[in-house]
Parts: C-alpha cells; sequence; structure tokens
C-alpha cells in the first residue's frame, strides 16, 4: 500500500515538472506609432512543456490584415506601414499538450491635432447680434481644445466635448470684432483653425497681426534644402521670426524676410515649423509640419535557418524607412536560386521543398525613392 502512494506522489511529482502548461509574456505590452510606420511584437515562451505552438489573433476576432507578418515560429508579429485599421489588440495564444495560455499586446496610432472651423470666416454681423463658432478637432492622443481672441492669451469661455469646441459670441460693437482661434495641443503638435468676425457697415477699430504659410505640410528627402514661405498682415506691419516646436532650429537655417531655409536635412529635422508674426497689438502663429522621408533599413525575422531537404523555407524581409519600398532576394556568390523559389512584393522569399544545394547565403535589398539597404541570412540544408 505504501508503494502504491509513494509511486503516485512520485507520479504527480513528474507530472508537476515536466508537464507544465506554458507561460508566456509580450514586449512590448503596448506601443504607439505613427501612420505608415513599422511596429514589432515579441512573444516569448518563459516557461512550459515543450513543443509549444504559437500563434496570433486580434482581440476584436478580426483577421490579423494583409500589412501584417508572422515570425517562422510565430513568436514575432510584424505590423509594416501601419494603417488606422491595426490599431487596437493583439492576442498571443501558447498551446502545448497540458494547456493553453494568452497574453495581449496593444497598438495605439498617434495623429497630429487637426482643425474645422465652421462657419468659415470672414461672418458679418450684426451690432447686437450673436453667432455661435464651432471647432471639431482630431487626433490621437486626445487634444486639448481652446478659444482664445487674436491678440490676448485668455482663453474664452465655450462649450466643449471630447472633439468639440462651441463658442457663442455677441457683437455689441466694432470693439466685439476681430479673429478668432482655436488651437488643438497634443504631444503630437499643435493645430489653429481661425474665423473673421466683422460688424456689417462698420470697419474694425484694430488690425490685428495675421500670419499664413504658402504650404502647411512639407515633404523633403535626407540631404535636400527645403523652404517655408510666411507672409503677415496688420497694421502696424508686423515683424516674422520663425521656431520649431520643442526644440532648436537646425543649425543649418537661414531666414530671409518671412521665409525659413534649411540645408541638407535630416531625419532629426521633421517636426513643427512656428511662423511668428508680432506687432505692438498682439501676434499670430502659422505651422508648417515637416516629415523628412529617409532611405530603408533592412532586417529579417531570422538571421540563420536549419533545415532539412524537403523541408519549406520562408524567408521575410522586413524594413523600416519610407514607404512605398520594393525587396530583391538574390544568393550570395555565384550559386542561383532554386528554380523553385517565389519571391512576393512585401519581401517573402519562399522555397517549397529544399535541396542540399540551397544551402548559402541570401541576400535580401530593400530600395525606395531614397536609397537602399541590404541584409543577409545564412540557411543550411542538413540531410
Amino acid at each position: 500500500m505504501k508503494v502504491q502512494t509513494a509511486a503516485l506522489v512520485l507520479s504527480a511529482v513528474l507530472h508537476t515538472v515536466w508537464g507544465q502548461s506554458p507561460v508566456v509574456s509580450v514586449q512590448p505590452r503596448t506601443a504607439a506609432v505613427k501612420l505608415g510606420e513599422t511596429v514589432s511584437f515579441h512573444c516569448r515562451v518563459t516557461s512550459g512543456s515543450q513543443p509549444v505552438q504559437l500563434e496570433w489573433k486580434r482581440t476584436n476576432n478580426q483577421p490579423l490584415g494583409d500589412n501584417v507578418k508572422l515570425g517562422p515560429d510565430g513568436a514575432v508579429l510584424t505590423i509594416t506601414n501601419v494603417r488606422l485599421r491595426n490599431q487596437g489588440g493583439y492576442r498571443c495564444i501558447a498551446t502545448n499538450a497540458q494547456g493553453k495560455e494568452t497574453t495581449t499586446a496593444s497598438l495605439t496610432i498617434r495623429q497630429p491635432p487637426k482643425v474645422r472651423v465652421t462657419p468659415s470666416g470672414p461672418l458679418s454681423v450684426r451690432a447686437g447680434e450673436s453667432v455661435t463658432l464651432e471647432c471639431s478637432v482630431t487626433g490621437k492622443p486626445r487634444p486639448s481644445i481652446s478659444w482664445t481672441k487674436q491678440g490676448s492669451d485668455t482663453e474664452l469661455v465655450s462649450t466643449t466635448t471630447d472633439t468639440t469646441a462651441s463658442l457663442q459670441v455677441t457683437v455689441m460693437s466694432a470693439e466685439d470684432a476681430g479673429t478668432f482661434v482655436c488651437r488643438a495641443q497634443s504631444r503630437e503638435g499643435l493645430a489653429e483653425g481661425r474665423v473673421e468676425l466683422r460688424v456689417e457697415g462698420g470697419a474694425s477699430a484694430r488690425v490685428f497681426p495675421q500670419a499664413s504659410v504658402t504650404k502647411t505640410d512639407l515633404t523633403a528627402v535626407e540631404g535636400q534644402s527645403v523652404t517655408m514661405h510666411c507672409h503677415a498682415t496688420g497694421s502696424p506691419t508686423p515683424v516674422i521670426s520663425w521656431s520649431k516646436l520643442r526644440a532648436p532650429l537646425p543649425w543649418q537655417h537661414k531666414v530671409n524676410g518671412g521665409s525659413l531655409t534649411l540645408n541638407n536635412v535630416g531625419r532629426q529635422d521633421s517636426g513643427q515649423y512656428i511662423c511668428n508674426a508680432t506687432s505692438a497689438l498682439g501676434f499670430s502663429e502659422a505651422y508648417v509640419q515637416l516629415e523628412v522621408d529617409s532611405p530603408p533599413y533592412a532586417t529579417t525575422l531570422t538571421e540563420e535557418t536549419v533545415a532539412r531537404p524537403g523541408d519549406a523555407l520562408h524567408l521575410q524581409c522586413l524594413a523600416h524607412g519610407s514607404h512605398p519600398i520594393r525587396f530583391r532576394w538574390t544568393r550570395v556568390g555565384r550559386a542561383s536560386m532554386s528554380p523553385g523559389a517565389e519571391t512576393t512584393k512585401d519581401g517573402l522569399l519562399k522555397i517549397a521543398k529544399l535541396k542540399l544545394t540551397d544551402s548559402g547565403t541570401y541576400k535580401c535589398v530593400a530600395t525606395n525613392h531614397v536609397g537602399s539597404s541590404e541584409v543577409l541570412t545564412k540557411v543550411t540544408v542538413r540531410a
């Protein structure tokens, strides 16, 4: 009887040691990226009995998407050229003979603020009449919204929701007229919308500065020169100056009149540039968003692959950089590609049945309109 009891205890201990269900973790747990960028989540098995099978699913049960790639063992999920519909949760599911474990990662899309003011100005109102100005904003994270009158930093009382701010203005005289500014701000940037109110049949008592830029969004390639043009109206004539949000102006810059020129731009020069028009009556700002395109940086999901003859080979090439990016696979040296090799526009090399002669080093070259980058991966086929 004691022998049977001991055997049962030993069996339970062995089952505990050798029969563990999987335990997994994911890095990073949360990620926040801009549209068009690339992000990867790594699912790691920290303990549990082998073999462990990994798979990824959306938490909303929607398909992963055509721009979502998985590593050969399912551990790495990579989203290239991120789109709005990629936002949300991703669940890594680990399964072995003893059970199943899940862990979740979350992706957030960062978007700079955008502002739309209705009705659009200029608006003419009669003395004694009221008008309601509505400001609608978008952006992630959610921007703060405020109304001010040009020439004053005092925030006006408005009715606000998460995405709108309504301002009611009663114009009794020319002093109540002017330009009203809606400002939306988050850590992703700043956006403004303006509307001018005029008293019908009269002239404005004061002419505040008004800044405007020729283009609010500019794109450049690393090494190029960029010129931003700013114009200002008002009486007395405003003085124009330039600055950069949360950073000094690039050291290779020139200001000529209302124009700012940046020479030999790099990725670090991307950001929001501010044109400030100032006079004795106050100031006005206009904004230019600059994005500097960069050449690709190529990577692979695996640096080395070991397989047997007859196995299928999948080599995935990925690249960070400005899109669109084109991929091309070749073999290093004089060896030619397997006759059955297939490549896709997304950088995937497939060989349905490997042969011993497929052993060697493979090269992926990623190219965009800026430049190119290459990465090597080794394939070993053993009988």
